[in-house]
């Protein structure tokens, strides 16, 4: 089951991404994502093992950005690769089997792309411009989701992203997306994982769960 609220990491120093991560998971995370950009590999995989340990003491699935051969490594519950980075196909064959594969999106071809080559979830956006993100794809605004999805009929669940806030909610759950990926709304204020778990309609137990083979 892809839980329905992803938090991406954020920080001035991957120590910063770290203590975020951990806030997130105190508040009841039940996805985060590791985000670490321009960042020696061998830092990274050193994150992502303190990442790993702070997951597994909260029960949180920990998703790795970019990096599927750290991804395993730390057995991390999966990858998120962007439209450069690895053809999802070549990193489902080095990772686990029970590892989850996340790809970006920004146009119906590339979820149709995605959903070809067999991701477990595609992170479709962005809704609004934000600073998160450097080179941002064209702006997808809440029609462009609309425009997506009815066309698109896939059960492979979608992940909005980008400049999403609690306010955008309502708006786009009625787009027919599986849930939400945040960044800067968790990151100012943890207390509001709870408030768009529920507003997403998360079930903690649910999501929570792993399977490890």
């Amino acid at each position: 089951m892809i839980p329905k609220l992803h938090y991406i990491s954020q920080g001035n120093t991957p120590e910063a991404h770290l203590d975020n991560l951990q806030n997130a998971c105190i508040h009841g995370a039940t996805l985060v994502q590791l985000r670490l950009k321009n960042v020696p590999l061998d830092q990274v995989l050193n994150i992502a093992k303190e990442a790993r340990k702070i997951t597994t003491h909260f029960n949180t699935k920990l998703i790795i950005n970019d990096h599927y051969k750290i991804a395993k490594e730390v057995k991390a519950d999966g990858v998120h690769l962007g439209k450069t980075d690895s053809c999802p196909t070549v990193a489902r064959e080095h990772l686990y089997s029970w590892q989850i594969i996340g790809g970006t999106a920004n146009t119906l071809e590339d979820c149709q792309v995605l959903t070809e080559k067999g991701v477990d979830y595609i992170g479709l956006g962005p809704l609004r411009f934000t600073t998160t993100k450097k080179n941002l794809s064209p702006v997808l605004g809440f029609n462009g989701y609309h425009l997506i999805t009815d066309v698109l009929k896939s059960k492979t669940p979608i992940i909005a992203i980008g400049g999403i806030t609690i306010d955008d909610l309502t708006d786009l759950i009625k787009t027919g997306i599986h849930g939400i990926a945040v960044s800067g709304e968790i990151t100012n204020d943890f207390t509001k994982i709870d408030a768009l778990q529920q507003s997403l309609g998360a079930s903690l137990i649910e999501e929570q769960r792993h399977t490890f083979e």
